[in-house]
């Protein structure tokens, strides 16, 4: 049995973009790998119909939508013309298109703004979200000429930044001030651009409703807000524009269109806040009337946590009448069905996460993306009126396969009046004669989960001789919402379920050496590893990533927006900011005697990097251990679709931290 490597994520594979063709005869997807040699990702497009088949070869083919149940569309720079137009900072997107009957991909088209999502509305005709900027909101109208002086200017202006909105940037996408998505309706022949937004709305979202195209639009004030839905309609055909309904107090998380009526999936948070779980409303498109479907209390979305996949997939979907999500339950992502009378079941629950789901109205086969069996991802099919699942693909087989691969052993423990559960991996090779170190990892969130799925970091210290242990405490997802709710109890409950379900696993694996106890997390895992070591010095050494120190300081700087601060903590910059402080991690440096790793990226705007600075300066001023490693051109996703050679050095940096302190070297 051979061990996990640090740098085997390499070879991983990831499966995204999983799509139906119109007919529902075949599916499409996207798998991805790392490239180490480019220190980026190579992405290809595969087909699946009963058998799977690669339909690219140049590895830069990230996206793709169904033009017909016969070609495909995607985005590419393939000419040397388009790729020296990419190089200079021209935004055009290039799509070609795929006859899967045989055949190179062909130039289709080409269209003079970033894309977002492209929808079909017949052979001739698409509706596209394009990106434009408030100042030139007709840019994609001008002349080359024209063209080529905007984007003189715009270099020009490159070491310049204004800012008149909030949030002014983007987690992944920079500086966002000013930036906008607009309706575009699309003619392929003869060529013709509409734009059908306002020039300073910017577009959320579109579905498709007989000749109508429906769009969720934002008017885009100074100060962005979560709450307020506009729905608009555009028939696309005629030309005639309408307002299918609005409400300023719900936030939405989706739209689906259901036969002749839209399912709307939103919430007030007039209950348990920004984080609450959506309910389930039926929306006549026709008059605009709301009726609720269901009061859910659960999530309908999967969140559990892993190192281990690239790109996204539908998580909800509408199939003749029924709405399927995946929904998330304790420590696994399952599939679960709402009828039309509201009542909901699951369909499949099994230990694992779903990763994304297919449906089609032409039959009964569910596609999956899936990770199974502490496996990786792969393809899945659903018979739903049999409920067989059948394996699909094997393109992640040969990563594990005479690996050591530690299954996660359920514990829970009672806390705080809650029960806390969580798992355990042993390390390889253990003999419970000997002792050994471990690591408590925190999940990020605190809106996530844990589950027993595959975590490479994980595996890797198992591998190594660790245990690790990690489990789900409130403020955590996969349960409702009360459980979900830790607002005004930052470092409260969920620290003391944390310090408890440590204790429980002490208690449980005597082999663990006390004194060699590791803890490190991510986000709100970044925070909680803050919190921790001004509060306990139980750990022989801490790693504290992408984190959040001072949630004074943090008001306004992240992209979640201003209000998040005040949310979550319940209280006010302006009429409480004594609270903020109670609950930031930086008021009891001076406890802390643990020695720190601190890891984050320069252009993470999620928790920005004065919060992790704040922290790392607090321990050296003290004279506490501590080492700042900074990942330039990185984000908040730098331990999951970061560079490959970043993600091995941020590993690397978080593993010899380990090693040091548990005095293994």
């Amino acid at each position: 049995m051979k061990p996990i490597q640090l740098n085997d994520f390499l070879a991983h594979r990831y499966i995204s973009g999983l799509t139906y063709a119109p007919d529902g005869s075949k599916a499409a997807f996207v798998l991805s790998q790392a490239d180490e040699k480019t220190n980026g990702y190579r992405s290809f497009l595969y087909l699946y119909d009963g058998e799977l088949r690669q339909l690219t070869g140049l590895g830069k083919e990230s996206s793709f939508v169904w033009l017909d149940s016969r070609h495909l569309l995607f985005p590419a720079a393939r000419s040397d013309e388009e790729k020296k137009k990419q190089e200079d900072g021209d935004p055009s997107t290039h799509y070609y298109c795929l006859d899967l009957q045989g055949g190179e991909a062909l130039p289709a088209f080409s269209l003079p703004f970033a894309v977002h999502s492209v929808t079909v509305l017949d052979e001739h005709h698409l509706a596209v979200l394009g990106a434009y900027d408030k100042d030139c909101p007709d840019f994609y109208q001008l002349a080359d000429e024209e063209r080529a002086e905007v984007l003189r200017k715009k270099k020009e202006e490159k070491d310049y930044e204004v800012l008149d909105e909030l949030p002014f940037w983007g987690n992944g996408e920079g500086f966002t001030n000013g930036k906008r998505s607009a309706l575009f309706v699309v003619e392929l022949n003869p060529f013709s651009i509409r734009r059908v937004s306002g020039a300073d709305e910017t577009v959320s979202l579109t579905r498709l409703l007989g000749d109508e195209v429906l769009y969720a639009v934002d008017d885009c004030p100074a100060k962005a807000s979560i709450h307020g839905l506009k729905l608009r309609a555009f028939n696309w055909k005629t030309a005639q524009r309408r307002t299918v309904f609005s409400d300023p107090e719900l936030m939405m998380e989706n739209v689906l269109v259901d036969q002749d009526s839209l399912l709307l999936l939103a919430a007030r948070g007039d209950r348990y806040g920004c984080n609450e779980n959506p309910y389930v409303y039926r929306l006549n498109p026709s008059d605009g009337t709301l009726t609720l479907l269901r009061e859910e209390s659960m999530a309908m979305h999967g969140d559990v946590g892993s190192d281990c996949r690239l790109g996204a997939n539908t998580e909800q979907a509408v199939r003749c009448g029924e709405l399927y999500y995946v929904a998330g339950r304790e420590g696994n992502a399952e599939l679960y069905v709402t009828h039309p009378d509201g009542s909901s079941e699951p369909v499949l629950t099994k230990d694992g996460s779903i990763d994304g789901i297919a449906l089609s109205e032409h039959h009964e086969t569910v596609l999956l993306v899936a990770m199974y069996d502490m496996g990786l991802q792969e393809l899945y099919a659903l018979d739903l009126g049999t409920h067989a699942l059948k394996q699909v693909s094997h393109f992640n087989d040969a990563c594990l396969e005479d690996h050591y691969v530690s299954k996660p052993l359920p514990l829970s423990v009672s806390s705080c009046g809650l029960t806390i559960g969580g798992w355990v991996l042993l390390p390889m090779d253990y003999d419970p004669a000997k002792t050994y170190p471990a690591i408590l990892d925190i999940h990020g969130g605190p809106k996530c989960v844990y589950g027993p799925v595959y975590y490479h970091e994980m595996q890797l210290w198992a591998s190594m001789g660790y245990f690790v242990f990690f489990c789900n405490p409130k403020g955590g997802d996969g349960r409702d919402n009360e459980f979900a709710d830790i607002r005004g109890d930052y470092g409260g409950t969920d620290y003391q379920n944390l310090m408890d379900f440590t204790d429980a696993v002490l208690e449980a694996y005597p082999q663990i050496d006390a004194a060699r106890l590791c803890v490190t997390g991510g986000s709100y895992g970044g925070f909680m590893t803050n919190w921790v070591i001004g509060h306990t010095q139980r750990f022989c050494c801490a790693a504290s990533q992408r984190s959040i120190s001072n949630w004074l300081s943090f008001y306004g700087v992240s992209d979640i927006g201003a209000f998040f601060a005040s949310d979550q903590n319940a209280a006010s910059l302006y009429e409480s900011p004594e609270k903020l402080w109670a609950h930031s991690p930086l008021k009891y440096a001076a406890h802390v005697c643990t020695p720190t790793l601190f890891i984050h990226s320069d252009e993470d705007y999620r928790c920005p990097l004065e919060q992790g600075i704040q922290m790392y300066s607090a321990l050296v001023d003290r004279g506490i251990p501590a080492r700042m490693c900074l990942f330039h051109g990185e984000n908040h996703e730098l331990s999951r679709s970061g560079k490959p050679l970043h993600r091995i050095r941020r590993l690397t940096e978080i593993t010899n931290w380990f090693e040091t302190y548990t005095h293994r070297n």
